[in-house]
């Protein structure tokens, strides 16, 4: 099975909280679901929060800070493992399409980012929540 890494990095905005997602490049990918600035390992590559903060940065260009694992999820109609840390978004981080593979990077207010995200990937959203509001307020 593929494996991926990435980050859901998050901030307070104007209506609540946001969340950083990308869009993938090419007129094929026009009506393609955003996603969390993702990749996979390099060979030798075995740490995936490393993997994670590299393909931020490559994909966006927003540099990871603290990060926590949010755990996997499956892709359920290919055979992929998809790594998930999460973090709050460095203070004034503008993200930028920083690679050919991204169109478009932005933070996404939740509610949106829920109707955009792919179907597989939403499991993230839900667990970000839970953690933020397990967190003394």
């Amino acid at each position: 099975m593929k494996q991926s890494a990435g980050t859901l990095l998050y901030r307070d905005g104007p209506s609540g909280l946001e969340v950083l997602l990308v869009h993938p490049s090419g007129p094929y990918n026009r009506r393609a679901p955003w996603s969390i600035p993702k990749g996979e390992p390099e060979p030798g590559e075995s740490d995936l929060e490393v993997v994670a903060r590299r393909e931020t940065a490559e994909e966006a260009g927003v540099a990871a800070e603290e990060l926590w694992p949010l755990g996997f999820v499956d892709y359920r109609k290919r055979r992929k493992r998809i790594h998930c840390f999460a973090g709050r978004a460095p203070a004034g981080a503008v993200p930028r399409p920083a690679s050919w593979e991204i169109d478009q990077a932005r933070f996404v207010p939740l509610a949106e980012a829920q109707d955009l995200i792919h179907p597989d990937q939403r499991v993230f959203l839900e667990r970000l929540v839970e953690h933020l509001k397990g967190r003394s307020p």
